[in-house]
């Protein structure tokens, strides 16, 4: 008998280790989000990004949000996932770096760029409320994988605007809209009846 009770709390402290890891590896995950996109918006700020420099690693973006979004919905993130994203993210990185320090420099006075700078900035901000939704409990990682999907959608609006290196004032509008309706998902998620 006290075999069986041994084996069942083994069981049990291994399912909760796991969902522990889980929260823990997602977090690192969201803060490594917010440390890329400050490296984006940066980069604006010093002319070392172009406005379309910025919007393919707001794609690039995009795709660690999707994968994200994907390993999450289920609610916990594998090992395998978890390698795959962090190549991704590591991928990421490394491109972040190669564009801040190419020869191609951006205005960061222009009004594309200070277009550009806002809405990589309200990225940082959307990211590190998921982020501390997550540390203090208020959003699940199931909830998180849905916020990371909206958050992937916002991401490629930036890109798409982007794209052709000016972020015109009705394109910042139409990526303004995505905030915003992000920020409203992000706040009702947090705040939700869901027991913690």
């Amino acid at each position: 008998m006290r075999i069986g009770s041994l084996s069942l709390a083994l069981v049990v402290a291994s399912t909760l280790s796991t969902g522990a890891f889980a929260e823990t590896v997602a977090t690192q995950d969201q803060q490594r989000d917010v440390n890329q996109q400050q490296r984006i918006e940066q980069g604006l700020k010093s002319g070392e990004l172009s406005t379309k420099e910025a919007g393919r690693l707001e794609r690039e973006q995009q795709h660690v949000d999707r994968m994200e979004a994907h390993d999450l919905k289920d609610g916990h993130v594998s090992a395998a996932e978890q390698r795959r994203l962090d190549q991704a993210q590591n991928a990421a990185s490394a491109d972040i770096y190669k564009q801040k320090h190419d020869a191609q420099e951006g205005n960061p006075n222009s009004a594309s760029s200070q277009r550009m700078q806002a809405d990589v900035q309200r990225n940082v901000n959307q990211q590190q409320r998921i982020q501390n939704g997550m540390e203090n409990g208020s959003l699940t990682n199931r909830e998180t994988a849905r916020l990371e999907a909206g958050q992937a959608h916002v991401d490629r609006k930036t890109a798409n605007a982007a794209a052709d290196g000016h972020v015109g004032p009705a394109e910042q509008r139409n990526i303004q809209r995505k905030e915003n309706q992000q920020s409203r998902v992000i706040y009702r998620k947090k705040h939700n009846a869901r027991p913690h």
